[in-house]
């Protein structure tokens, strides 16, 4: 199987679908956000048009009042794999999640979940907030802490409990990387004052294509509510200006600021992974060299 991976805004959609075209392939979403229903502008999903034909898995599953969990996503998604290569077809992994990446193609175990503990920490994060627990987070497993924005309260509990449950660091919870299936991992690289540029443009995009007005009306079905789609980027700041804390404009200039910090944690993440080879992403030969490493 094939995966294409990289930061947000690098192209991944685009050449996901083109190799799916190629090796009769169907493309795997591997983007945490693209799996809630309603979620389409601020998530950039495709239209069915850019899916030009390709089957596109892993969609609109879950309601936005729903937690994301990791461990579902990996049951899932190894269904839809196998499905997959059960027909003869190549499955086509897409997206920036890298947790998610790692938990169909090398299997990770996800430890289980203490309700009091969970509960406790959560308790905390609405009283003292999530830079508090980050920080005991820093103090615990320094790795962990690298790897989860300070702002990202849900997962710092997640990595608190972790640790709390088995007395040992969450970061040791990742195994040595190592493939499920015979597997590429194919990342788009682009430099890094062309992708904030980049991310500004699709900020832009979006809100032309209505995002706030999206927003808006998931705000309706609990949106606000939701611990994960709740604070997606783009979703979050618009709830801010929506709830008169923000202006518009703010909300905006936020979004951009976020995403790419978000962005540079997506490439730090996959920078570690040594399988992943990487192409620039406006190569004028891409498709072709993306296409040597897929079947090389």
């Amino acid at each position: 199987m094939i995966a294409v991976v990289g930061a947000t805004a690098a192209g991944k959609s685009d050449l996901a679908v083109e190799l799916a075209l190629r090796l009769g392939g169907e493309a795997v979403n591997a983007d945490s956000m693209q799996l809630y229903r309603g979620m389409d502008v601020g998530t950039a999903k495709l239209t069915s048009a850019q899916m030009r034909g390709v089957p596109h898995h892993l969609l609109d599953l879950w309601d936005v009042t729903e937690t994301a969990s990791v461990a579902e996503y990996q049951r899932l998604g190894t269904a839809v794999i196998e499905d997959v290569r059960g027909r003869g077809r190549v499955p086509v992994l897409v997206g920036g999640s890298g947790l998610y990446v790692r938990a169909v193609l090398d299997g990770l175990d996800f430890p289980g979940t203490d309700p009091a503990v969970r509960a406790r920490l959560e308790a905390e994060l609405a009283e003292a907030g999530s830079g508090a627990l980050h920080e005991r987070l820093r103090e615990r497993d320094p790795a962990a802490a690298a790897a989860i924005l300070p702002s990202n309260g849900r997962r710092v509990v997640r990595a608190l409990e972790v640790i709390e449950i088995t007395g040992r660091p969450f970061s040791a919870s990742l195994p040595d990387y190592r493939y499920r299936y015979a597997a590429v991992q194919i990342g788009l690289a682009v430099p890094r004052p062309e992708l904030d540029e980049r991310i500004a443009e699709r900020v832009g995009r979006m809100w032309r294509a209505g995002l706030v007005e999206e927003v808006r009306a998931l705000e309706k079905q609990g949106l606000r509510d939701g611990l994960t789609a709740g604070r997606a980027l783009g979703y979050a700041q618009v709830l801010r200006f929506l709830a008169g804390e923000w202006t518009e404009e703010q909300a905006r200039a936020e979004t951009v600021r976020a995403t790419r910090r978000f962005a540079r944690r997506q490439e730090s993440w996959f920078r570690r992974d040594p399988r992943v080879r990487w192409l620039p992403h406006d190569a004028p030969d891409l498709v072709s060299r993306a296409l040597a490493l897929a079947t090389g």
